[in-house]
């Protein structure tokens, strides 16, 4: 291989670089193998893609090798980091900080390439892939195939950094093309408000996907947008390694001193197109050809051979190296098993904690309250909410909540009434109105070690953070092999009731119970509010937690002692032996005023109050329709695709002998939740409609 003359001037560049960041020639060295091994990854994939070995859809890194090598270099060994769907770069420079010997180094290319491969053996057992690799042990907090996905969860883990006082940095990689997402702007901001301790390095590498940087702004730089919040910035060129990690080691250092976070520009390009499937005609090849002159492995060795730490020859066996360490972690992959089938469902939620001291104690209570309810001190609703918060924050220094408006304010609804007085504005802490961010923050503290309670003010509004929650908390466990854990609560309220119309009344239960990965809660009572949102708290995988805005002022019996209600157990809260009548939230009041008028009819209404509508107590819906031999489904959600709707669906396949008659759901208009009181109370089911299905089935 020939080496061209290093220019003029370049020694004394490399020279004053590598002085003023005190790196070592077995560091910079390291830098130089690790773009290496980059680019020959990436030549790799480039290659299994055009014969068509590989499937799938995986986004090559080469040509910003410099960006991950230089800003991963600038980190300490227990700083974290988030990543993106173009993030081979980020997880090879990141994993290969762990592994300190030579076969470890290998050990992390193999599982590198065999994760690209979809195999049983990478880092994320074949589940996550090209965009979502991730070596979650070590801090990488994984890749996301959502653009500016990841810059929400990076804040949110740096606000747990932040609060658990561990000194801890966070780096969050994203391309030019992120900058331009709403949750980019929420999660500047709120970073700047609390002063967290956060990188943010944007690879502009002058396309989001097919579209110039200079389309989609009249400002030259994306660094200049930060200047709205109040946060320091540096655009750097990103195809010098040196020079990224200068100014990441620079921002670092202020975040570990608590001076908050830094936005920095890596100037770079990719080489291949946005994904393979790009025939790159938005862009020039004289482009192309002018950029490559300026590449980061053949810049880095000029200046080393420059500075004399490097000859010819040593680039050269480097290269050899580098190609037998590749030919190695294909091999490894290719002979690798796929995954087995058994693996399918696996690595969804975590383990549940149930135990068993605490199902037998809420079977004892609510019996306690059926027969002898005066026993029991009366408390609202609310109260009880907010004293499931107090007592598990006081359990636990890692629970604390976030959200609009529930510090001095205490809550739109009263839930989290005197908790900023007790615990203080960092354990109860007010955001900007900022949905996308606040679910976003809530994934990543949850995976950095806390346990966030965020309040999104109504259920309306979390369709606003539905990618932060659905797309990031919900599935991170899965796409990354079921090596992290995301325990976060999402409380909310909806429902109507209160003729405020169609964008603060909603039902909208059965998007969260679409997807995976999640568990949703509504309950009905402030003995189940309370002992279910402790529950929420203390479990391993995201919960929303869904209240309902007419519950709140809605007193009830509540134990003094200590219990909680382990999540997927239904009650009955009324036995009956014609009738089997399913349902949760407000409806639990309305189908019971129902059951005890038709006992007047002699028709013997059993109502089953869910509680949690994922996991869902199938077994008790089952046991009580053989028991019957008729359903019935009361739901404040639309009748369309309700969740009722897969109840019934549900028996149909499990109790299909065992009914009488038809089923029959009972839920809300397929229209916008009216504001005329009229037409509310005509939309949502009543009393009379629960009665009218319940004589249907019987008659």
């Amino acid at each position: 291989m020939t080496v061209a003359s290093p220019e003029l001037g370049i020694a004394e560049k490399t020279s004053a670089m590598i002085e003023e960041q005190q790196l070592t020639r077995d560091e910079v060295l390291g830098y130089l193998r690790q773009m290496m091994e980059i680019r020959a990854l990436e030549n790799q994939i480039a290659e299994f893609l055009g014969k068509a070995v590989l499937k799938g859809a995986s986004h090559l890194y080469a040509g910003e090798e410099a960006v991950a090598v230089g800003a991963v270099g600038a980190l300490g060994d227990n700083d974290l980091v988030t990543s993106t769907h173009r993030g081979h770069g980020h997880g090879h420079a990141h994993g290969d900080k762990f592994a300190k010997t030579p076969e470890a180094k290998q050990e992390h290319y193999n599982k590198m390439m065999a994760e690209v491969m979809g195999r049983a053996t990478g880092y994320c057992k074949g589940k996550g892939g090209s965009m979502h690799i991730a070596d979650v042990v070590h801090g990488n907090l994984g890749a996301t195939g959502i653009v500016g996905g990841n810059i929400a969860v990076a804040t949110g883990a740096a606000l747990a950094e932040k609060m658990m006082a561990t000194n801890k940095v966070v780096l969050c990689f994203f391309g030019d093309g992120a900058v331009n997402e709403g949750s980019f702007h929420e999660s500047m901001n709120m970073a700047s408000i609390w002063n967290l301790p956060v990188v943010y390095v944007c690879e502009n590498n002058m396309y989001g996907m097919s579209v110039p940087w200079e389309t989609v702004t009249k400002l030259p730089d994306a660094a200049a947008r930060v200047c709205a919040y109040g946060i320091p910035s540096e655009v750097v060129d990103g195809m010098d390694v040196l020079a990224v990690h200068g100014a990441v080691k620079t921002a670092v250092d202020r975040a570990r001193r608590g001076e908050g976070p830094t936005f920095i520009e890596a100037k770079t390009y990719r080489y291949f197109g946005h994904s393979h499937s790009d025939p790159r005609a938005y862009r020039t090849k004289e482009e192309e050809a002018a950029y490559k002159k300026r590449d980061p492995i053949n810049a880095l060795r000029d200046g080393l051979i420059a500075v004399g730490w490097l000859k010819d020859d040593d680039f050269d066996k480097m290269g050899e190296t580098v190609q037998a360490k590749l030919a190695e972690a294909v091999k490894f992959a290719e002979v690798s098993p796929e995954p087995n089938p058994d693996q399918l469902e696996t690595d969804v939620f975590a383990p549940a904690r149930t135990v068993q001291a605490d199902v037998d104690t809420d079977r004892r209570l609510r019996q306690a309250i059926r027969e002898n309810p005066g026993q029991f001190k009366q408390v609202t609703y609310a109260q009880a909410l907010a004293d499931a918060l107090r007592e598990e924050m006081k359990r636990d220094e890692h629970v604390f909540c976030l959200g609009e408006d529930i510090g001095l304010y205490g809550g739109a609804y009263g839930a989290t009434r005197g908790l900023f007085q007790e615990f203080g504005k960092w354990r109860v802490l007010d955001t900007p109105i900022s949905e996308a961010a606040i679910g976003g923050a809530a994934v990543g503290a949850a995976m950095a070690g806390m346990r966030p309670v965020a309040e999104i003010m109504y259920v309306d509004f979390t369709p606003l953070a539905m990618d932060q929650i659905a797309n990031q908390g919900a599935k991170n466990r899965y796409m990354f092999g079921g090596k992290t854990s995301v325990p976060m609560v999402v409380r909310t309220e909806g429902g109507a009731g209160r003729a405020i119309a169609a964008h603060h009344s909603q039902s909208l239960e059965s998007l969260w119970t679409h997807f995976p990965g999640i568990y949703v809660v509504m309950p009905s009572t402030p003995y189940d509010a309370k002992g279910l949102l402790k529950a929420a708290i203390r479990d391993d995988n995201p919960v929303m937690f869904i209240e309902h805005k007419m519950l709140y002022k809605e007193k009830g019996p509540v134990p003094d002692e200590e219990y909680i209600i382990p999540l997927g157990i239904a009650d009955i809260k009324r036995p009956g032996k014609d009738i089997t009548l399913v349902t949760y939230s407000r409806m639990v009041q309305r189908s019971l005023e129902a059951a005890e008028a038709l006992a007047k009819e002699g028709i013997d209404v059993e109502v089953i109050d869910l509680r949690c509508l994922k996991p869902l107590d199938i077994e008790a819906i089952v046991t009580s329709v053989k028991k019957t031999g008729r359903l019935v489904g009361v739901t404040e959600s639309y009748e369309n695709t309700s969740f009722i709707n897969e109840v019934m669906m549900q028996i149909n396949e499990l109790a299909f002998d065992y009914l009488d008659a038809p089923m029959v759901r009972v839920a809300s208009a397929n229209v916008p939740v009216p504001r005329a009181e009229v037409l509310e109370d005509m939309a949502i089911p009543n009393t009379n409609r629960v009665m009218a299905a319940c004589r249907k089935v019987v008659s």
